[in-house]
Order: C-alpha cells, then sequence, then structure tokens
C-alpha cells in the first residue's frame, strides 16, 4: 500500500527511539514471566490428563501388534503428543502485548511467554508420571490445579490490561512503552474486516502458518507411528526421548527470541528481514529431516535424533511469522492470530487421514510419500511468506488512531 502525501512512513528503525527502560523487575518483563508459567500449567494440564489416563482406566488389553511390516526388527514393546487445543490463550496474549510490547523488544518478550507452553510439555511428563507412581494419579490434578489457582491470584494481582492501568508501573517504563508504540495502534471501535481479509501480508501468515503445522503433526505425531509400525521402536518407553524434543524447541524459541531482537536493534536489520530468515529456518530445516526420515534404514536412534532436530529447528518460528502480526496490526493482533490459528488447526484433522490413506500396506515407500507430501507443503509455505510477508503496521490497522490528548 502507498503512504498517503505527507504522511510520515519513515521505517522504525531508523527513528530516534525513546530511552529504553531496564528489563529487570520490569513490568513488561513480569507479564512475560507470568505468562510463560502460565502456557506451562496450561500445557502441563493438558499432558497430565494424558499421563494419568493410564492408571485411570487400568487397561486389560494391549495394542495390536503390527504384522502388516517386517522390515525392521522390533527393539521394544509412540511419542505421546498433546495436541494444540488453546484456541483462546494465544490470541488473547497477542491483544495483550500489542499494549504491552515495544516493537524492539517483541521477539524477546513473546518467545518468553510461549516458550512456557515446551517447558510445561518437558517437565509435566516425567513428573506426572512419577506422582502417579509414588502417590496416586489423582494428586496430579491437585498438585497442578492448586499450582493454576496459585497463578491466577497473581495474575490479577500483578497484570493490568494496558500499561496506563497497571497499578505498580514506573512513569519511565510506562512513557517507555507508549512512546514506542506511537502511531502503530489504533482506536476505531470497528473491525475493518474487508482491508483485514484482502491483506496479502495475513494470508503471508495464513499459509506459513497452515503449512508449519502440517509437518508439526507429521514430526510429532505420524513420524513416530512410521517408527513404531516400520523400526519398531516405541519412544514412549523412554521419557526422556519423549520430552527431548519439547526441550529443544523450549531452548529454540528462547534463544532466537533474543537473536532476532539483537539483530533488529542492534545489526539494524529490518523486520521483515528477521521474520522471513527465521521463518525460513524453522520451516526449510524440519521438512528437510523430515525428507531424510524416509531413508534411515532401521536405525532408530537417528529417527530420535531427526525428531528432535527438526522440532527444535521449528522453534524459529516463533520469532517468524507467529508474532509477525503484531509487526502488521498491533490493535488486531489477536483477531489475526485467532485467523490464522483457525486455518491452522485443519491440518491437524486432515493430515493424519491423509497420512492413514496413504500407508494401506505399512511400507516404507509409502510413508516416504507422506514425508514428500509433507515437505513440500511447508516448503511453499515458507517460499510464500518470503514472498508477501511485510514487517510494517499496514495502513489499515492505524486509521483514527490518536495517542496524545490536550
Amino acid at each position: 500500500m502507498e503512504p498517503e502525501e505527507g504522511e510520515d512512513r519513515t521505517p522504525l528503525l531508523k527513528e530516534p527511539q525513546p530511552d529504553k527502560v531496564p528489563a529487570c523487575c520490569s513490568a513488561r518483563y513480569n507479564l512475560a514471566l507470568l505468562a510463560c508459567f502460565g502456557f506451562f500449567l496450561v500445557y502441563a494440564l493438558r499432558v497430565n490428563l494424558s499421563v494419568a489416563l493410564v492408571d485411570m482406566v487400568e487397561p486389560n488389553t494391549s495394542s495390536a501388534k503390527n504384522v502388516t511390516s517386517n522390515v525392521c526388527p522390533e527393539h521394544s514393546s509412540t511419542i505421546n503428543v498433546p495436541r494444540n487445543t488453546t484456541g483462546v490463550t494465544f490470541p488473547a496474549m497477542h491483544s495483550m502485548w500489542s499494549s504491552w510490547a515495544p516493537p524492539l523488544e517483541r521477539s524477546k518478550l513473546l518467545s518468553i511467554s510461549y516458550a512456557g507452553a515446551q517447558l510445561g510439555t518437558v517437565v509435566s511428563l516425567p513428573l506426572s508420571g512419577l506422582i502417579c507412581y509414588y502417590m496416586n494419579w489423582v494428586y496430579v490434578f491437585y498438585i497442578f490445579g492448586a499450582l493454576g489457582i496459585l497463578w491466577w491470584f497473581f495474575w490479577m494481582l500483578l497484570v493490568s490490561d494496558t500499561p496506563e492501568t497497571h497499578r505498580s508501573i514506573s512513569h519511565a517504563e510506562r512513557e517507555y512503552i507508549l512512546s514506542s508504540l506511537k502511531d502503530q495502534l489504533s482506536t476505531q471501535k470497528s473491525v475493518p474486516w474487508r482491508p483485514m481479509l484482502g491483506s496479502l501480508p495475513l494470508w503471508a501468515i495464513v499459509v506459513a502458518h497452515f503449512s508449519y503445522n502440517w509437518t508439526f503433526y507429521t514430526l510429532l505425531t505420524l513420524l513416530p507411528t512410521y517408527m513404531k509400525e516400520i523400526l519398531r521402536f516405541d519412544a514412549q518407553e523412554n521419557g526422556f526421548l519423549s520430552a527431548l524434543p519439547y526441550f529443544g524447541c523450549w531452548l529454540c524459541i528462547i534463544l532466537s527470541g533474543q537473536i532476532a531482537d539483537y539483530l533488529r536493534e542492534k545489526q539494524n536489520f529490518s523486520t521483515v528481514c528477521v521474520r522471513k530468515c527465521f521463518t525460513l529456518i524453522g520451516m526449510i530445516g524440519p521438512a528437510l529431516f523430515l525428507v531424510a526420515a524416509g531413508f534411515i534404514g532401521c536405525n532408530y536412534a537417528l529417527a530420535v535424533a531427526f525428531v528432535t532436530i527438526s522440532t527444535t529447528l521449528g522453534g524459529f518460528c516463533t520469532s517468524g511469522y507467529s508474532i509477525n502480526h503484531l509487526d502488521i496490526a498491533p490493535s488486531y493482533a489477536g483477531i489475526l492470530l485467532g485467523i490464522t490459528n483457525s486455518f491452522a488447526t485443519i491440518p491437524g484433522m486432515v493430515g493424519p487421514v491423509i497420512a492413514k490413506s496413504l500407508t494401506h500396506n505399512n511400507t516404507v515407500e509409502e510413508w516416504q510419500m507422506v514425508f514428500y507430501i509433507a515437505a513440500s507443503i511447508n516448503l511453499f509455505g515458507a517460499i510464500f511468506f518470503a514472498l508477501f510477508a511485510s514487517g510494517e503496521v499496514q495502513d489499515w490497522a492505524v486509521s483514527g488512531y490518536h495517542l496524545h490528548r490536550n
């Protein structure tokens, strides 16, 4: 979109920036840490259910062994993958950060927040098993439920919707956040649906989110099935192996957020350049390892390594397309994430159905086709995002905005 005549649309990094307020004990980083613990509990509670369910139902029947594939010898008698069902938490957090995250700190703040999801999976998988073994399955819900209630009290006490309404934020930090978001927000009450839905940068995020989730579900649900049915190795028997991919992803999310904002603030990389580069790494990397998984023979150790490396590289996308909603339309970031996440749930429903239809005989060649499809979709999404993504606030997202009142 062309800027209006006389309108100042100088790139953000070339404008004089307000004095930065230290991160230590600041209200915005307190929000990030509380959000991190919140996502930790959300994912921990979901994982707890899958772990405790084993003791709750006490099954007396075992799963039927695979009899259609004898390619590899059986190593032991699938990685347990919690599905992404937190439909409202991520858009809600995006809406919060639209008022709290200074543009040059978005990657760091959001990566800290959302990394809690991976950490919750890493911790709760083995911890829930230990609680069930040494105590009772009911204590899994008592302990984590009590932590959730405790978190809620801290959230209500320490968190406000905006810096203006926060009770204990310093004047310097409030002015720093508000001045950094100047000319990026909108106060119009109606949502500009028509220009929003016609925005190509939004559809670049949609395509990237859809494509990433297709490969994500293939890696963490179908690849373990391939390992069990073809390689005859069940990674779930080893709790460390089950949690390893999530730990790698958590570590990558934290580090990539720091690196992304360092490149933008210190090295003067443009926002769109950082978002595109991190998305390409986080999508093409997993695609390559996914294709390679079809050529590993009976090496189950290599398969576990591929799952871990692929999931770890996927963490780069958190500082890529995942927070690009805040770059192009901070005021409507929650709505945009709701739109993209709706499309991104489709692979979780369609992918396994297509995979099952392609693997009637459980042969290596059939599974290679499944991996080829997933890798191709991921590659297409990465290229589409690289071509059409934007790092600037769109015109339709700032109309009617005014910050300073006389």
